[in-house]
């Protein structure tokens, strides 16, 4: 099954800095540099490729980072340095192009085929923006070209650290089909083990793996695409103006006990993170879906659509809590939780609100238009016009200050997550 594109040439990059909140530490405190440093304190925000040699990751608990890596050091983070940085860097690719879509703070796409006239080959592009982030930002960046978005990000990953990658057609299958798959976006950790337990552990593997073992192993719509990306096929355009159909937060727990007073506060803080965005875009959102993963790294999701969108912190607390409670009762044998998701989508512009009758249901607090749902929308009001004459501190939703909270500064938090 032979690749398709449309392009004749590989003129999409794929930009990506390297550990980037690291980097700009080392950068920040030359002190730093060469030695084993991570972001964070409780949990692990970003680690420098010096201490990810000793196995430590992003998401990973302090004190297991400290046991890795007994020299390693730790940093606060400075996140206003970050924001700073990461847009100089995406600048740099908007010199070259217009077509760029930046999909966070510190990787973007580009694609080159209308500037190639002005600037020379892909390849001369990219070593040029890689020159220009070096000496006018002093960050390493690494560069994959190809002719495809998911081919050009996993050129970049394997030009990492600090590389230059270049896919030519012809040559890309070859490319593709010895990387481990864990490379291919959607793979994560537990869909690799998945995969394994069938022995598919390279793309090549994945590529010829029959279309009907691999839907039944992780589902129809997962399978068709990570079969159709084995094979190269991958018609996404950039999206230079995303609108974004979702919203959603996550916290990192290290590893904490499957319990309410565990996971209550830290779905409360979630949603006041999520739902403070929804109103400030005026973008409620119908669907609610959480993501619970284990101490093993294996994570469960479990979603709910609602008969009216909503946007009210509270009640998408609750929504969240009832269905964590779900993925909890189907996963008995699950004593501790490592990391908890919150995110609502099938998002509206501007909903009009249907009003519902005072009948005094059980549920009526979970309905935006009934009297305790208008009540709960009017204290997330009040609270929004507090948080923007005084700052986000001023006021808060009860046991929203917690732990988890804490030892994932919300700066970092804001950095990591995509706005509306």
């Amino acid at each position: 099954m032979p690749a398709t594109n449309a392009a004749s040439a590989a003129t999409i990059l794929h930009a990506d800095l390297d550990a980037f909140y690291a980097s700009v530490e080392q950068l920040l405190d030359p002190s730093l540099r060469g030695k084993p440093i991570a972001v964070g304190g409780g949990v692990v925000l970003a680690a420098s490729y010096e201490a990810k040699i000793f196995g430590v990751r992003g998401g990973m608990p302090g004190r297991k980072a400290r046991e890795l890596c007994p020299q390693l050091i730790f940093v606060g983070g400075r996140f206003s340095e970050y924001q700073r940085l990461g847009d100089a860097a995406i600048k740099v690719l908007d010199d070259f192009t217009p077509l760029v879509e930046r999909i966070s703070i510190d990787e973007a796409f580009a694609d080159v085929a209308g500037c190639t006239h002005l600037f020379g080959p892909p390849e001369e592009i990219a070593k040029t923006i890689r020159h220009r982030v070096k000496s006018e930002l002093g960050l390493p960046i690494s560069i994959g070209v190809a002719r495809t978005k998911h081919l050009a990000k996993i050129a970049s990953q394997v030009a990492k650290p600090d590389g230059l990658v270049v896919v030519e057609p012809g040559t890309e299958l070859t490319f593709l089909h010895d990387l481990p798959v864990s490379l291919m976006w959607g793979v994560g950790p537990a869909t690799k083990a998945r995969l394994a337990e069938i022995g598919v552990e390279t793309i090549g593997q994945l590529a010829r793996t029959h279309s009907g073992a691999l839907e039944r192993l992780i589902g129809h719509a997962a399978g068709q695409k990570l079969a159709a990306l084995a094979w190269n096929r991958d018609p996404r355009k950039l999206q230079t103006h995303r609108r974004a159909i979702s919203a959603g937060a996550q916290s990192a727990l290290g590893r904490k006990p499957a319990l309410p007073r565990v996971f209550v506060p830290t779905l409360l803080h979630l949603a006041d993170r999520v739902a403070s965005r929804l109103r400030a875009k005026n973008r409620p959102g119908r669907t609610v879906t959480v993501r619970v993963r284990f101490a093993d790294m294996r994570a469960a999701t479990r979603s709910v659509t609602l008969e009216q969108p909503i946007s009210a912190t509270t009640m998408l607390a609750e929504i969240a809590g009832e269905l964590v409670r779900g993925v909890l009762a189907a996963h008995p044998g699950e004593k501790e939780i490592s990391l908890l998701a919150i995110s609502v989508s099938h998002l509206e512009e501007g909903a009009e609100l249907q009003f519902e009758l005072p009948l005094g249901l059980a549920d009526e607090k979970l309905k935006p238009g009934s009297r305790k749902g208008l009540a709960r929308f009017g204290a997330d009001r009040a609270v929004d016009k507090i948080r923007q004459r005084f700052g986000k501190e001023a006021v808060g939703y009860g046991t929203v200050a917690l732990e988890a909270a804490r030892s994932v500064p919300d700066e970092f938090r804001e950095l990591a997550e995509r706005e509306l």
